[in-house]
């Protein structure tokens, strides 16, 4: 089951760009499915209640947005996770593109 976050009535602004996501070797990861490289780019998540930092990777082009923009996430998903007592939540988006733009995918 995928968890999509519904994100009417929030903003989203870059806070660091895109780095590539690494395993425990140091190596870029990609998607299993896919062998598109993967991304992770850190966005403040705005609305009424306050805010919040998250990674949200991607997968494919590094995204080109840089500190400060303002951006739409596509089909942002949340992934829980529990490994060795701890726990949280990772996120995903088919794509970050500046604000106002339409998504690729």
């Amino acid at each position: 089951m995928k968890l999509f976050v519904d994100v009417t009535g929030k903003s989203f602004m870059v806070t660091k760009e895109a780095i590539e996501k690494t395993d425990q070797n140091g190596r870029q990861k990609s998607e299993r499915e896919t062998g598109r490289p993967m991304w992770v780019t850190q966005v403040m998540a705005l609305d009424e209640t306050g805010g919040e930092m998250i990674n949200v990777t991607t997968a494919g082009e590094r995204p080109t947005v840089t500190v400060g923009s303002q951006v739409a996430l596509f089909m942002l998903e949340a992934l829980p996770w529990a490994t060795n007592g701890r726990n949280g939540v990772a996120f995903r988006a088919a794509d970050i593109k500046l604000a106002g733009a339409s998504a690729s995918k």
